[in-house]
């Protein structure tokens, strides 16, 4: 009997400790300690589905809407809905701060009748970080800091709450709070809380750097800073980030390091963000085109300015379609409280207009009928047309297909004639070589005026020669990587070999290139990368190059940079000079344009654009 109990006892106290409790998992998911959290395996615990949509939330940045069709049993859920629904109005394609801060205020005041310490916390923390980044809202932030700072439960509280407070502080005096948040950082180190500490090296390097122009303290605490950061893989870590290089950066422009300012820049602008932050990448492409024009890359100036103006215009039509559906849901809920306003003055009419509404109803039955014949009609319009616009369609899909088979043959006759033109041009004159050789042989069995062995050895070189020839037609028509896995992969595969050499560290960035291009295009693309490249190893004694391919609408832009010796553009004849003949030609062939910017000890920039379809 008392070995049951045992059992029975074991096996619950298994089931009960095997995961944590709601409070347990709240106080490590504000540590962001997210592989500690142990979720109740019920999928129909809200308080689960809560903490589940929180972690979703820091790895992603995004909240589904699926907890709206949930409903609420306790008030705590209420509460957690609440939470959930501001998250969600903040982290939407279109964003609504109002509603989501109505929506914090909601957890507050629920969670406050409740009485639950954690609950109520939790939503103070919500609101404060949203009313934190707009200085419009600093009194308001104040008040929520002084309600916040009677409910602090322990260290990790005290030190969020500090960091707030001399946040505000700095936005409404205009002046540095270094020494305080030096405190406070003391007691986030008594905590676990890693992205806390990052924060506080954050915010005080760039006090460093605003207020007292302390470059070095400036960089120490950032770098510290984005060392925590870049251990994560999370998208909170990613959004603070993107701040944090263009800060050092900045930081190391100011101390004349403008090259490795550079590669913190494209560190910078490979972090994805929504759209409704497009501002970040405005502004660092525009710092990015500055410092090109520092470095005289006239050029990638223009270039970084270009792709400046893409995210601008990017967010100005954001913004518009952000207008439009805020003026649709205003015109919504004006023409909602419009049908009240009728229904309520339907209901008042008396029984006297009795006879004037069911001479109405006749009349609208009249006019019902004659619409639903015009309706007919109309369907019926529309059903032709719709037939019209399909064999229309049909015919433009046959004359396309049409199209792809007519440059389908052009394109194997080139070939044809591509493939002609090497065996004659390759094979030819060793073929004519190779027929006087088996000649003198003959003729030489007879008189041996010439000895034989020597002859022999002649013959097999040459067809050994014609051998390595059709070889090399053979795999120069498969292109090698190109074929298989595309252009960008091709390129990126041929830095990493040449950068694992340790002589030259090659770095590729890419943006746009979503599809594969033609095959020809690609591979003839990748030829000119490979021989600029060449180009750099051989002559321009360079430590490091970039090479920067992109795509914007029906232009490849690529830009290679290298910081070698460089040379004189002006006595260079560039017809001639380095291969650049051969890569000119190739560009003309492809319709685009070529140009290269170089002076000595200043390192070496070549533009290509090229046009695709």
């Amino acid at each position: 009997m008392n070995k049951r109990i045992l059992i029975l006892f074991i096996l619950f106290t298994s089931q009960v400790f095997g995961q944590n409790s709601f409070n347990e998992n709240m106080l490590l998911l504000k540590k962001y300690t997210l592989e500690k959290i142990k979720l109740n395996k019920d999928s129909t615990n809200f308080e689960s589905y809560y903490i589940n949509q929180q972690k979703k939330l820091i790895f992603n940045s995004f909240v589904d809407s699926s907890f709206l069709s949930i409903t609420t049993k306790t008030r705590k859920e209420v509460v957690l809905k609440n939470i959930l629904k501001g998250d969600f109005y903040l982290y939407s394609y279109f964003p609504n701060d109002s509603l989501a801060i109505a929506s914090y205020k909601k957890a507050i005041e629920l969670s406050s009748e409740l009485n639950d310490t954690i609950l109520i916390v939790e939503s103070y923390k919500k609101i404060l970080q949203q009313l934190s980044q707009n200085r419009s809202t600093t009194n308001l932030t104040t008040s929520y800091l002084e309600q916040y700072k009677k409910i602090l439960y322990d260290d990790n509280e005290k030190a969020t709450y500090l960091y707030y407070r001399y946040l505000t502080l700095a936005s409404i005096n205009r002046k540095e709070y270094i020494q305080e948040l030096k405190e406070g950082l003391k007691v986030a180190n008594k905590t676990d809380n890693v992205f806390l500490k990052a924060k506080y090296h954050q915010l005080i390097g760039l006090f460093y750097s605003y207020f007292k122009k302390e470059t070095d303290s400036s960089i120490f605490y950032t770098t510290t800073a984005k060392n925590i950061f870049e251990k994560k893989p999370y998208q909170f870590y990613k959004n603070e980030l993107l701040g944090i290089y263009g800060n050092i950066g900045q930081d190391l422009e100011d101390k004349g390091l403008l090259k490795k300012a550079t590669l913190l820049y494209h560190k910078a602008s490979k972090i994805k963000v929504p759209k409704y932050r497009y501002l970040v990448k405005v502004k660092l492409n525009e710092i990015l085109a500055e410092n090109s024009k520092k470095r005289k890359l006239i050029d990638s100036a223009y270039y970084y300015l270009k792709i400046s103006n893409l995210y601008k215009d990017t967010l100005n039509e954001y913004n518009k379609a952000r207008s439009i559906i805020d003026l649709d849901k205003k015109y919504k809920t004006v023409e909602r409280e419009k049908q009240i306003l009728i229904s309520e003055q339907k209901r008042k009419q008396n029984r006297n207009f009795l006879i004037g509404s069911l001479l109405f109803i006749i009349l609208g039955g009249t006019i019902g009928i004659q619409t639903l014949k015009n309706s007919k009609r109309k369907r019926k319009l529309a059903e032709q047309q719709n037939e019209l616009e399909y064999q229309k369609n049909l015919t433009l899909l046959k004359e396309q297909e049409l199209t792809t088979i007519n440059a389908m043959v052009h394109g194997q006759e080139k070939e044809r004639k591509r493939i002609a033109e090497d065996l004659h041009d390759n094979l030819g004159s060793i073929l004519a070589t190779l027929k006087l050789h088996f000649d003198n042989l003959k003729i030489n069995r007879e008189k041996k005026k010439i000895d034989q062995n020597k002859l022999f050895d002649k013959t097999e070189n040459l067809i050994d020669e014609a051998y390595l020839k059709v070889r090399r037609i053979a795999h120069a028509k498969n292109a090698g990587v190109i074929a298989n896995q595309g252009l960008l992969i091709a390129i990126k595969m041929m830095a990493e070999k040449i950068s694992s050499a340790d002589k030259i560290q090659i770095e590729v960035i890419d943006f746009g290139l979503n599809k594969r291009l033609e095959n020809n295009l690609e591979i003839s693309v990748f030829r000119i990368v490979q021989e600029l490249i060449t180009n750099i190893i051989k002559h321009a004694e360079a430590q490091n190059a970039t090479i920067n391919i992109s795509q914007f609408e029906n232009i490849l832009n690529i830009i290679i940079e290298d910081d070698g010796k460089g040379f004189d553009v002006n006595k260079l004849d560039l017809k001639d000079g380095m291969g650049i003949k051969s890569i000119r030609t190739r560009i003309q062939h492809l319709k685009g344009t070529f140009e290269v910017d170089s002076s000595i000890n200043k390192g070496t920039s070549v533009i290509i654009n090229i046009p695709v379809e």
